[in-house]
């Protein structure tokens, strides 16, 4: 029988800092646990659309082994923001009253430098295999969504993923389309181990594995547009999507090994 898996939930106790300027706002922020978080708000650019690809995308680099800080579900109380004196910052605040999404806070990390750090053929492997698996457009040399935390590489931010879900009634089409985007992937000359990658996750991510982290998604995520479709049929699409295009991986396998023009025997 599988481990289940657990997401802790947080109550945000205080805003600290934007990461940086634009769409989403991101934020530093301290919970009641004592502990510092990437705070991910629902009321922020793509929304609780974002939120759902974060979870589900990190998670999935969780199980297959890959570095992701811990994941949490960030409640944030209608109380909370009030005293902002940034407006735009207070509206943000204000329209992600509920639960949001969190990742632990690496102090002391640094951005991931394709020229400074070279990641084995392995690594690569498996980062550009994720990414061609959950259509992650968000790993250029431009912005690499990836840190160095004690010599190691950790995977962050996963919201641009499962671009799928803002046309619904094209999933099946987009579970087994290739990803042209992989032409921009910052890994990709390193990625010369896919088919041995490609193996190894797919016996990993088999579909209890699958409706496992699709079922962490809250209801309250799932519940927006009801007349599009219900809770348990959205969560029904991501769980579908994901071991459609599972099954069909050799598809984004091929792609990837094309464009980097390492066609692996």
């Amino acid at each position: 029988m599988a481990k289940s898996i657990e997401i802790r939930t947080v109550n945000v106790t205080r805003y600290v800092t934007p990461l940086r300027e634009g769409g989403s706002l991101p934020a530093i922020a301290e919970a009641d646990d004592g502990f510092m978080y990437v705070l991910k708000f629902r009321g922020a650019g793509q929304g609780i659309k974002a939120l759902i690809a974060e979870l589900i995308g990190g998670e999935i680099a969780r199980a297959l082994g890959l570095k992701i800080p811990e994941i949490v579900f960030a409640n944030l109380d209608t109380a909370f923001g009030r005293t902002e004196p940034d407006e735009e910052i207070q509206d943000l605040l204000k329209a992600s009253v509920g639960l949001n999404l969190a990742l632990h806070y690496l102090s002391g990390a640094i951005t991931f430098d394709p020229v400074v750090t070279t990641p084995d053929a392995k690594l690569a492997s498996k980062i550009v295999w994720l990414d061609g698996l959950l259509m992650n457009v968000d790993r250029t040399a431009r912005n690499t969504n990836m840190l160095i935390w004690h010599k190691e590489l950790w995977l962050i931010d996963h919201g641009a993923s499962l671009y799928f879900h803002h046309n619904w009634q094209s999933w099946k089409d987009q579970a087994v389309k290739p990803f042209v985007q992989f032409k921009d992937h910052v890994l990709l000359p390193q990625a010369t181990k896919l088919n041995e990658v490609d193996a190894e996750f797919k016996a990993i991510l088999t579909e209890e594995k699958i409706r496992a982290i699709v079922g962490l998604l809250p209801d309250e995520w799932l519940a927006t547009d009801e007349q599009e479709a219900s809770i348990a049929e959205r969560r029904q699409v991501y769980a579908d999507f994901l071991i459609t295009r599972i099954a069909s991986s050799h598809i984004f396998v091929k792609e990837a090994q094309q464009h980097a023009g390492k066609i692996s025997i």
